[in-house]
Formats: structure tokens, sequence, C-alpha cells
């Protein structure tokens, strides 16, 4: 389970609109609009081959009421002990209960209430006050007792989860109703209450059924028993959505061809997406999902990001499929989700290599003077080299579906994974790499990657923005890549960056103008409040949703009154938005940051409690409260707020970094620097907060002991232009002119073109004469 109006009045009628009076998990099948949904049971009285393909599959299972022929785990009386907790699970009266640590850590009997999924393991959700139902940590392994399985483990084996961690199985890191119900019923409305901070979630149906990736069936259903008029029903045949792929034609070889085309342009990327909706990692921008709209319309999928993705797009953390898929060669050629599963089934269409062999001639591909392995041996299989896998949740493989070629000399550059290491652990990189020399020549080495621009732009390099403006304008790399590139250049105000941007922004795919958008922030006000006014009218939610947030940012006397009617309108989708996840404080904060940038203070503090109220551990919370209070010249009460954040999470190095800004806007210097240098030690990959720690000691007179720091910083973020100007100015002021020159001269060596550089060196080498 992984993690956005005029005057504003509107927002408090959308956070009351739902009056509750009981909070069970139930059924409906009604929409608001528009046609119903009409459960599985309608649709296998026509439909019996795919109905039979789909009973069984993870769709049909992904969650069930828990009684006896669900519940695979052992509620025998066993026990399972997880640092210094042992939970006990067992039956009485036909339920399953499990007697484990509670939201206040005391060991507390619980129902479960559902089961969810099916294998490799099994998790299980138990009921809460207010329609809450949290999914239990200690989960079931299905899996043969050979294999490792039939047994209780926790979904964090190697650290504790004490009840006070948002992880903790109680907290909202858990949470059904927010992180995991979309994805496993059919039609599901979360139907939260903001002023009660309850649910009454529903679904149509409670697993993944038909009408999950089809759409309510009402008017097919219609159309299936009456005259099938194509002007009431359209193309589709009353379906919401129609999602067989062979519409963009078949797959054949062209004479002499040892890879496949599709005999027509796939007409669009509707399954793809409808697909990604749940195999993404991804955000929600809107409270009822919208069937058949294209995927930024209603979710955020994320970037390749440092902490999701390897720097060459390599899968990392649990990312799912569609981020690795969108960077693939067989994506750009218009292969499907269906071309290679049954999308019923979920299986795969055929066996082995057999499934490649569809589009990849086994003559050329599946032989040995391919793949350089023993026939029929595992390192023969196509997906091994190609599909290497992660395991997430302790017990469950995913492939990466960027279907690459294993590099082992960009393992060695960036300590990205390759398949050939993988299989082969007791062999070097270089042994990998001249292997592979000696198998196909070295042009291997020169296939087209990004991960040495990615990794530029990644570590701050200076010369990073070139690369990455390449990338972006190269309409033959992957959108996904070059979306990435665009959200990295955030961190260069170049001429490459400007003109990516503006590129970015025209851009036709919606992901990577999204991301341009995000760039605006760097702009001066009238050219920011131009462009983002440009984008308000997307085609795209996702687009005009960021484009409100960044005419909020632009001050309220640069708006005539026609643009602040278009302004409004805009924030009133970018509030529906955070608002679809009103039950994260994270949306509040959203809105409060809102508020507080348009001078609306009150409003900013009232959503900053109430993101409070929903989680109060949410640490930054209280940094944004002290922020605020800092406008309002209160900083008594922003003292005190970050004391309560660090009395909560000690070890929150934001806190400390705020705290020791705080203290020295009072000229309580040496409270000061011991906060800044906790958050330093905290966080030393952060060089903002290494660089003012050490600004903070110079001010006391302590210049020895600010270079010193400001060297070891340097060392730790090499191209930090902050912290070499520091050094600069620093040893000029203490009289260590040959130091500054140094660093003037490295300045300038990785900022050639920058006027502050190059004064500094000038005035440096003066000095020095």
């Amino acid at each position: 389970m992984p993690k956005a109006s005029h005057g504003y009045q509107t927002s408090a009628l959308v956070l009351t609109t739902f009056i509750l009076s009981t909070f069970s998990l139930t059924s409906c099948g009604q929409r608001d609009n528009g046609p119903e949904f009409m459960g599985w049971e309608t649709c296998a009285e026509c439909h019996q081959t795919e109905f039979e393909l789909w009973t069984g599959s993870h769709h049909d299972l992904a969650m069930q009421v828990a009684d006896e022929t669900t519940v695979l785990g052992d509620f025998d009386d066993a026990t399972f002990t997880h640092f210094g907790v042992t939970s006990t699970f067992y039956q009485r009266d036909g339920k399953f209960l499990v007697r484990t640590d509670g939201p206040d850590g005391e060991l507390r009997e619980y129902e479960v209430a559902y089961t969810f999924g099916v294998t490799p393991l099994q998790q299980y959700l138990i009921v809460f006050p207010n329609g809450r139902y949290q999914a239990l940590s200690i989960v079931w392994d299905t899996r043969p007792a050979d294999e490792g399985g039939q047994r209780w483990f926790h979904l964090y084996p190697d650290e504790p989860v004490p009840y006070d961690d948002a992880l903790h199985w109680t907290g909202p890191n858990q949470n059904w109703n927010y992180m995991c119900a979309e994805c496993h019923s059919t039609d599901l409305r979360k139907n939260y209450n903001l002023e009660q901070n309850s649910y009454r979630t529903t679904w149509a149906e409670i697993n993944v059924s038909c009408e999950a990736c089809h759409g309510p069936g009402s008017l097919h259903v219609e159309w299936a028993a009456g005259d099938q008029d194509e002007e009431r029903y359209g193309p589709n045949e009353g379906l919401t959505l129609q999602l067989s792929h062979t519409r963009g034609g078949a797959w054949e070889f062209a004479p002499g061809a040892s890879i496949a085309h599709r005999t027509r342009r796939l007409e669009s990327r509707t399954q793809i997406e409808t697909c990604a909706r749940c195999h993404s990692r991804r955000g929600t921008i809107v409270d009822d999902y919208e069937y058949g709209r294209p995927l930024l319309d209603t979710h955020l999928p994320r970037v390749l990001e440092e902490n999701l993705y390897h720097v060459d797009g390599q899968i990392l953390d649990e990312v799912y499929v569609y981020g690795s898929f969108r960077q693939s060669k067989m994506y750009q050629a218009g292969v499907t989700c269906g071309d290679c599963h049954n999308t019923h089934s979920l299986s795969v269409v055929a066996e082995g290599n057999t499934l490649c062999a569809k589009c990849h001639l086994p003559t050329t591909f599946d032989s040995p003077q391919h793949h350089n392995h023993p026939t029929n041996s595992q390192g023969a299989l196509c997906v091994e080299c190609h599909m290497p896998s992660e395991t997430y949740m302790v017990v469950d493989p995913r492939r990466d579906h960027s279907f690459r070629v294993p590099r082992p000399d960009l393992s060695e550059l960036y300590s990205v994974p390759n398949a050939c290491s993988e299989c082969h652990e007791g062999q070097s990189l270089q042994w990998a790499a001249q292997t592979m020399d000696r198998w196909y020549g070295t042009d291997w080495r020169a296939r087209p990657q990004y991960a040495d621009v990615l990794y530029s732009g990644r570590t701050g390099r200076p010369t990073a923005d070139a690369g990455l403006a390449a990338l972006v304008e190269d309409t033959a790399v992957p959108a996904i890549v070059r979306a990435t590139a665009v959200s990295i250049l955030r961190s260069y105000e170049t001429p490459n960056a400007a003109r990516a941007m503006g590129l970015a922004l025209r851009d036709s795919d919606p992901l990577v103008r999204l991301q341009a958008v995000r760039l605006l922030d760097q702009l001066p006000p009238q050219p920011r409040l131009g462009a983002a006014l440009e984008l308000i009218g997307d085609s795209v939610r996702a687009v005009r949703v960021e484009a409100g947030r960044v005419i909020a940012t632009v001050p309220l006397d640069m708006l005539t009154p026609a643009v602040s009617a278009v302004v409004d309108t805009a924030l009133e989708e970018y509030v529906a938005a955070q608002l679809a996840n009103a039950d994260r404080a994270l949306s509040h904060l959203n809105l409060g940051v809102l508020h507080a940038i348009r001078g609306e203070y009150q409003q900013a503090e009232d959503e900053y409690r109430t993101a409070l109220r929903l989680e109060p551990r949410f640490t930054q919370t209280y940094v944004n409260f002290a922020d605020l209070y800092r406008l309002l010249g209160r900083e008594d009460e922003g003292e005190a707020a970050l004391r309560e954040a660090l009395a909560i999470a000690p070890q929150d190095a934001t806190a400390h970094h705020a705290l020791g800004l705080l203290l020295a806007r009072q000229n309580r210097l040496p409270e000061a620097i011991q906060s800044l240098q906790r958050a330093t030690q905290l966080a030393p990959e952060i060089a903002r907060f290494s660089y003012v720690h050490a600004v903070a000691v110079n001010s006391t007179g302590s210049a020895d002991l600010a270079v010193s720091l400001l060297e070891s910083a340097h060392e730790r973020h090499t191209y930090d232009r902050s912290i070499l100007i520091a050094l600069v100015t620093i040893n000029r002021d203490r009289g260590a002119l040959d130091d500054a020159v140094r660093y003037a001269n490295r300045l300038v060596f990785l900022y050639p073109l920058d006027p502050e550089a190059n004064r500094l060196l000038e005035e440096m080498e003066a000095r020095r004469r």
C-alpha cells in the first residue's frame, strides 16, 4: 500500500457535504448520475467465458468477507512476536480474532472483518470506530511451506513499528479507506466527513469486478436486450469503456524483420491508463472517479523520482508497473497490457519465451547465439535478463516492465542493479561487462540511456542543465523520462532550463506539461502569471490544478477583475483536488499554505488546526504553524509549536532547523546554533541545513570553525553554490586570501556564466595582489 473561489467561501460547503448517520461498509449500485452498476452476475449471463477466466483471479479475490472459506491464515491460537510485541490469532463463535497492540500500545482483541489479497500473502482488515478500517501489518504468507510460506510475518521485519509511528497498523498510512480501498473494490466511494472525521465508505462490489474496468454497465445491458440503436448507445455498445486493444490492429512480421509491428496505429492509450489507475504509484485529485477520462484527469502519477526509481529508471521502491512500462520501447511501439496479459484472468497469455516470441522472432532471439545460455535454462528466459524483479512486502517479487538491456557498466558507475549480477552473485561487475563485450561486441555500451544525465541533475552538477534540456527537447525519449528531466530542472535557473520549460509547457504529453507548470514558481510574478493563465484552460485537470496553485503565488494587486474571476475558478479546482483527500493532514497543509500566500491568515490557521486534528503527529504541520506565526509576529507561539513537534519526533531535522532559524531571529545564537547543528547531524544530505549552520557559527566570530564546517559540507555537496560562496567570503573576511581565491576559482569553474562568481574571483585576485 503506498501515499493535492472567491474568498474561499465555497470550501466550507465542500467540507461538510456528507452528513453521516452510519459508518459500516455497505454496497451501492447507483451513481449520482448516468448509468448504474449491474454486478458480475448480470455480466456473466452473456460473457460466460470472461467470467470463468476472472473467477479465482487476483481481481476476484482482491477483498472478501472474512469467513472459514476465505481466511487462509493460521487462527488456531497461533502466536507471532515482533520486537517484543506478541500477537495471538484465534477463533471464537465463528469469528476470526487477533490480540495485538492497539493505537495506545496496549494489547487488545480485534475482529477480522475482511481478507485482503490472496497470494503470495494475505492481509486482514480490522474495523475501527467511525467507519475506519485498518490493515494489520502482520500478514499470512500463503506460499507453500517448501517455499518458505505458511507462516505469519511482519511487513517491516527489521524495524520496530511502535504504536505512535505513522506506519503502525493503526496509523494513517495503514488506513484502508484512503490507502487501499479504491483499487480493491468496484465503484469505491470513500464518503469521508471532515467535521466528524468519519467514513461511510461504500462499493458496488466488494472485489475488482467487470465494471471496475469497463465502467457502469446498465446501458450495455439495455443495448444487449434492445434494438441496439447506435445513436443511443454509441460505438461501444453502451459500455462506458471499450478496452479491446485489437483496435490498434494486429501484430505481424514484415518480410525479413525480426520484431513485429502493429498493422495499424494504436487508437488510444485507454486500456493502459485504465490499468494505470491502480497499477501505478499515484495520488488522486478527484473524489469520484470518472470512467474513460485521461489518467491525469483523475490521478497524479509520479515521475522517476530519486526515492522511487534508480537513476537509470529501474524500479526501486514499490511503484507497480505503469512508470516502468512507460519508459519501454514496447510502450512506444504500441504494446498494451492485453498484448501480454489476459485481462480477465490476469495471467500471461503464454508461458516462458513463447510469450515474447509473439513479437520477437525466436530464431533471432530465443537462441544461444542471442542469450548465450544453455537452451531451456533459467538464463535463457527472456524475462530473466530483460525484466529483473524486486521483492516487496517481504515475499512478493515484481518484475520491472521497462524491458531494458542489462548494463553492468552503469552498475559500476551508479550502483544500479543489472540482471547479470543478480544471477551471477559471485562475479564482479567488470566480469559481467567483459562477458557482454565478448558476446556482443561493445555496441551495447553505446545504447541510448539517460542515467548519466539524470545522475548529473540529481547530484546538482552545474552543467547538467544542458543534458536535461536536451532530454526534454528530444521527443523520441519516453515522455516520463522527459517529464523527469523537467522536474529536475527546477534546480536550475539558466537559459537552457528556460528554453526547455517553454517547450515543455506546450508539450503534447500532459505529464510533461504538469512538471513544466511546477517550474513556473521560478519566474517573476508577471511572466509567471502569463504562463499559468495559458494553462488554466488545459484539457487535463492535473495541469489546470497545478496552474491554479501557481497563480495563487502571484500578488493579488497584479490581477485585474477579469483575471481574478479566471483565477478564482482555477483555485476552486485546486481546492477541490485537495479536498478529494480531505482525510489527510497534507491536503489541509496545502490549503493552509494557499491561504497564507494570499494573506488569508485566519483561514490558514484554521486549515493547519484541521491538519493537526486529523494527524496530531504530522510534524510538518507544526513547522508550517511556526512560519505562519512568524508572519503574524507571534514568535513565542511559533517556538511553542516547534518544541511540541520535537517532543513528538526528536529526530525531525526540519523542525530542528526551523527552531534554529526562529532562535536566531530572536538573537538567541547559542541556542540557535545548537538546533541548527542538530538539524545538520540528522540530515547531512540537505545542503541548506549545513550552510545555514555554518553561517550562524560565523556570525558569533568563530570563522575558523565556520570554514571547517563549510569544507566538510563542500565534500558532501560538491556543486552547492551557496556553500562555495560562503567559503569565498568567510575566507576573505578572515584574511585567508589564498583559500578565498582557490574557492572562487572552483566557483567559476563550476558556474562559468555566473556574474557573481566571476565578480568574486576578480575581487579575490585583486585583494591578493
